[in-house]
């Protein structure tokens, strides 16, 4: 996968597969629902994506001006299943908060 290339410092120039592959999915739960009251949405996102290339992807994607990136990763857990020992998946979502005016409807697609 083709990484991003900054170009002058703070900026970012990325290709529609890049940006496209760095915002899996949504994040719809009653945490993240309510972030959108102080104009933050959550996202899922790859475990190698940085703060600067998902700042990136969003303002392209979108066409809206993001303000912050937080980012948090979480650390698959050990479960079991029939006396069987598995683990799930190692995650990593972020949540982007937009400039006042701007907004993104998670409810419909790109």
């Amino acid at each position: 996968m083709s990484r991003a290339h900054i170009v002058k410092p703070g900026k970012i120039v990325m290709s529609d597969e890049r940006a496209y592959g760095l915002i899996l999915s949504p994040v719809i739960t009653e945490k993240a629902t309510a972030g959108s009251q102080h104009n933050q949405v959550t996202f899922r996102v790859p475990l190698e994506a940085t703060k600067p290339e998902i700042k990136a992807a969003v303002e392209k994607l979108f066409k809206v001006k993001v303000t912050a990136v937080n980012t948090l990763r979480t650390e698959g857990k050990l479960k079991r299943f029939r006396g069987r020992l598995g683990k799930r998946a190692d995650g990593k979502k972020a949540v982007v908060s937009l400039a006042e005016g701007s907004t993104i409807d998670v409810t419909t697609g790109i």
